[in-house]
């Protein structure tokens, strides 16, 4: 996929995108600054273009190797959450996938970095970030389990996949007033909050879920 504009979607995606957004609105997003993120990126850029015409539906979509985009309330809610209205500087993302949610993350962050444990997939994230120019985001192969030490400490971070239990060596890369969200569990998988206090690290459950599994290692 090149990221050019595609026939009969790029004509009235703004329009289309507008849409999405008040759909997401009427379903409890009140985060101003997400929606306008979401209203600013194309989310058809990212979807194999026979799926295009779906790219606005509040559906996931397959994008390859057994992963998928991530519905679009997902997206708004997991980044509204990690943002909690706060000014953000630097964010991790972890499961880069098609680039879709950490393009949006950066228009809420001073700096992005993204990881994506699939090296082709993180290819193919690459080729559909390119015609955007982003130059707030990173992206990053590796171990997303691991997080970023190097980076570190974050802002936030959001995982957009589910684990048994959250790892460890993310919430030690959370900064001061850090949060890290993402979904935890297996067959019950509920969205989970942590966050770095001056008492140590605070845990709120939200709402129930469906993710892909978070793997650990490189492929």
């Amino acid at each position: 996929m090149n990221g050019a504009v595609r026939p009969g979607v790029g004509m009235t995606s703004l329009r289309t995108r507008t849409r999405m957004v008040e759909r997401l609105r009427t379903q409890g997003i009140a985060d101003e600054s997400v929606l306008a993120a979401l209203v600013a990126v194309p989310r058809h850029a990212f979807v194999e273009e026979a799926l295009a015409s779906r790219a606005y539906e509040d559906t996931a979509l397959p994008i390859g190797f057994e992963q998928t985009i991530s519905r679009p309330f997902a997206v708004a809610r997991l980044l509204e959450t990690a943002r909690a209205g706060r000014t953000l500087g630097r964010v991790l993302e972890i499961g880069t996938g098609c680039g879709y949610q950490a393009a949006v993350f950066a228009h809420l962050a001073r700096e992005v970095y993204s990881i994506e444990r699939i090296a082709a997939l993180g290819e193919k994230a690459r080729d559909n970030l390119r015609p955007l120019r982003i130059p707030n985001l990173r992206l990053v192969h590796g171990d997303g389990t691991r997080g970023l030490p190097e980076a570190a400490p974050f802002d936030a971070i959001v995982v957009a996949a589910a684990a048994p239990a959250v790892p460890r060596a993310l919430l030690g890369q959370l900064g001061r007033g850090g949060r890290l969200v993402m979904p935890v569990g297996t067959d019950d998988q509920r969205l989970r909050v942590f966050e770095r206090t001056p008492g140590g690290v605070r845990e709120t459950r939200l709402d129930a879920v469906r993710f892909v599994p978070l793997r650990a290692g490189k492929g």
